[in-house]
């Protein structure tokens, strides 16, 4: 009930506030929440804030309903990119946000190509797509106190939504000796580790993983690099600098910088080699069929502790509420005629007031997109406002689904 008063007081503001948006009007201003489908309902309104109201849309995803449930929106590899509406549409969604962060731009290691690939922890359909990379390798604004790139929003084989992080689990053995993993499926690998790459990953090139440092992102990247191929348990192919192109099934790409690359070195074609990898939640015994990676901004109802209060900007966040079993997606409006954005003190405290106990941040900026698909559409359409035209390509989303 204190979600619906909310939606109701701000779509009275939306008519109040409508005359002072410059531009087209958003489309269904202030006319309340709306069915998408079973479970799923839209609605967009204002948000007074301190630079200016902002404008919202959102998804509430009842995560009771037996016909719902969410999912990761990914472009079908780790290291690749794609439109919010390119992926729901492909993967049959009625709805759906962006979501992490992710390795956008190269432009302080020339030469090195961008990989697209996601900043923080990502499972799609209980598979486990990859691990985070370092806290100073990522992209975004600066983390709050007190979390990493290892936070994720997730949903449980219990179908409730939650806040945890998690973290790799992981082993290389040979010659009976092993090494900690450090990376899997990472565009950046810490300082003196073996990562793996799998068919996951994609084409992209792997080089960008032994670029920076676990503390500074733009650091040379590091000069002294191996690669190893490993199929059905033993080294196939080994290179000194980390390749590029699709890996096969079967196949596990280990690629080490430092003291990794020395470990690795001591590898030949023909030994025996066994890869063991896994994410361990810190919170949660309930295995995640879900996880996409960001940053908690709300925890137990109360704003995180060093919130950035000062600076807009347009957002995307996840809230849950009902014990996980409602599912809040915003995003804001980005375009001129509607952008003032909201600080992320703004945010934390727009979720509270929409019924969320907890709170995260998703990507935003250019980033920003919500979309659904109206009853009877063929295909969903982008209801808010984006920064960029044509619509952004992201690393991945949270989908939503109905049957």
């Amino acid at each position: 009930m204190r979600r619906r008063r909310f939606l109701s007081a701000f779509a009275v503001a939306g008519m109040l506030a409508g005359a002072a948006l410059t531009g087209a009007a958003p489309a269904g201003a202030a006319s309340g929440e709306r069915r998408v489908a079973s479970g799923v309902t839209y609605a967009e309104f204002d948000i007074p804030a301190a630079k200016g109201t902002a404008h919202a849309h959102v998804l509430t995803v009842d995560l009771r309903d037996p016909k719902v449930r969410v999912d990761l929106l990914h472009p079908g590899a780790v290291g690749a990119r794609a439109t919010v509406s390119a992926m729901a549409d492909a993967r049959g969604a009625v709805g759906g946000v962006n979501g992490d962060f992710f390795n956008i731009t190269e432009t302080q290691h020339p030469g090195v190509e961008a990989t697209g690939a996601a900043v923080g922890p990502a499972i799609g359909g209980g598979h486990t797509l990859k691990a985070a990379v370092p806290d100073g390798q990522r992209f975004g604004p600066a983390l709050p106190p007190g979390t990493s790139t290892r936070d994720v929003l997730g949903v449980g084989v219990d179908r409730r939504a939650r806040l945890d992080s998690l973290a790799l689990d992981g082993t290389v053995r040979a010659r009976a000796d092993s090494v900690a993993l450090g990376g899997l499926n990472q565009y950046a690998l810490p300082v003196g580790s073996v990562g793996a790459f799998t068919a996951d990953w994609g084409s992209v090139s792997r080089l960008r993983a032994t670029c920076g440092t676990d503390t500074v992102r733009a650091a040379p990247c590091s000069t002294d690099t191996y690669e190893v191929s490993v199929r059905r348990g033993r080294v196939v192919a080994a290179a000194d600098t980390p390749g590029s192109g699709a890996i096969p099934a079967g196949t596990t790409v280990l690629v080490g910088r430092e003291a990794g690359a020395q470990w690795l070195r001591k590898l030949s074609p023909g030994d025996s080699v066994s890869v063991r990898h896994r994410l361990v939640a810190t919170d949660s015994r309930v295995p995640l069929r879900f996880a996409v990676g960001g940053y908690p901004v709300l925890r137990d109802g109360t704003p995180l502790a060093g919130l950035d209060a000062n600076t807009s900007a347009v957002r995307t966040a996840a809230g849950i509420a009902d014990h996980g079993r409602t599912l809040v997606l915003l995003a804001l409006d980005g375009a001129p005629a509607y952008r003032t954005g909201l600080s992320m003190a703004e945010v934390a405290a727009a979720m509270a007031s929409l019924g969320s106990v907890d709170a995260f941040s998703l990507d935003g900026g250019g980033s920003s997109t919500l979309v659904a698909r109206e009853p009877g559409a063929a295909s969903v359409a982008v209801l808010n406002h984006p920064t960029d035209s044509p619509e952004r390509a992201v690393a991945n989303g949270i989908g939503v689904f109905s049957r």
